[in-house]
């Protein structure tokens, strides 16, 4: 077996998002759910989290937008800057400590106290852009590791892959003119879903050009409309770019069973985009891959799909 990590910790149930919203504390429990009664937690690298230090937060968000979203949770507010966007007090220093693990994934990865990482972090993070919160996201937690990795770790070139069903226009935005970290999603069509961005002429601008690629799917297309796009669009991408690292938003949503997408995708395609994920990580990035979740709401779908997933990661042989 490959040494995985997992982050998790209680306190990202803090983050209270009312009665009735998807992104709801319910979801993190499922997780662990789904790894704890199939023995698999014994077999991983509990990663704790700790708090962020500022400064990585701020190679991707504004200082103003860092500073008023936490004003925001100082004052008790219950949405911020729109209404998908449900907080309590608390949520400011739970996107913190969100980041905080990630970040420490990356950190036990890179010195080689683990191969590879699952973060079941909340609040999710692909659709913040760099001084705006989006689609339950606050901070981009796949992008600020994306930032320390080059910063800290000296990493040239960062794969990041999102099969969340709605388009990371925040990982987006944020990278699009830059050509040392690919970004590549596959999602239900925007013309269908939120946020309404990702089509497949966006390609990234200036430098970035070329290191951008969407591939959307029309509600209902399935499985095989996701494994010929990801063979055509995302493998001879990233043969081209080599990664040094691998970044997974992985989003759950496009599920059959999960009413947030009209995909319709089984749990075993959930699995085999994953190995070849793997595949991928083992050809160019010495196996190195952090995976971080984002979306995915059918509750009852959630430790199966995650059970899988981690799996895949630790290289278990069924």
């Amino acid at each position: 077996m490959r040494k995985t990590g997992f982050v998790y910790d209680d306190r990202y149930m803090l983050h209270d998002t009312g009665s009735f919203h998807p992104e709801m504390p319910e979801r993190i429990r499922a997780v662990l759910k789904g790894i704890r009664d199939t023995g698999l937690l014994a077999k991983l690298i509990l990663i704790t989290p700790e708090q962020a230090d500022i400064k990585w937060v701020e190679t991707v968000h504004n200082k103003e937008y860092i500073q008023r979203f936490k004003q925001s949770c100082v004052l008790g507010e219950t949405q911020f800057e729109c209404p998908d966007n449900r907080m309590c007090a608390e949520t400011y220093e739970v996107a913190m400590l969100a980041v905080g693990g990630v970040l420490k994934a990356v950190r036990y990865m890179m010195r080689g106290a683990i191969d590879n990482a699952f973060c079941a972090v909340r609040p999710p993070g692909h659709h913040a852009e760099i001084n705006r919160a989006m689609g339950f996201c606050y901070f981009n937690n796949v992008a600020i590791a994306a930032r320390y990795l080059q910063i800290q770790w000296n990493i040239k070139r960062v794969g990041i892959v999102d099969f969340d069903v709605h388009h990371g226009n925040g990982t987006q935005q944020i990278f699009e003119e830059d050509p040392t970290v690919f970004y590549y999603s596959i999602h239900q069509h925007p013309s269908f879903a939120y946020p309404g961005t990702g089509r497949e002429f966006e390609h990234g601008s200036g430098s970035g050009y070329g290191f951008t690629k969407n591939s959307p799917v029309l509600p209902g297309m399935g499985d095989g409309a996701y494994r010929d796009l990801l063979e055509k669009d995302l493998f001879p991408a990233f043969e081209s770019f080599q990664p040094e690292v691998i970044l997974v938003s992985a989003g759950f949503d496009a599920h059959e069973s999960d009413d947030m997408s009209d995909i319709r995708l089984s749990t075993e395609c959930f699995s085999w985009m994953m190995k070849r994920v793997m595949e991928m990580a083992d050809k160019y990035s010495k196996g190195r891959v952090v995976s971080v979740l984002e979306g995915g709401y059918a509750i009852g779908m959630l430790p199966e799909l995650v059970k899988n997933h981690v799996e895949i990661l630790l290289h278990v042989k069924r």
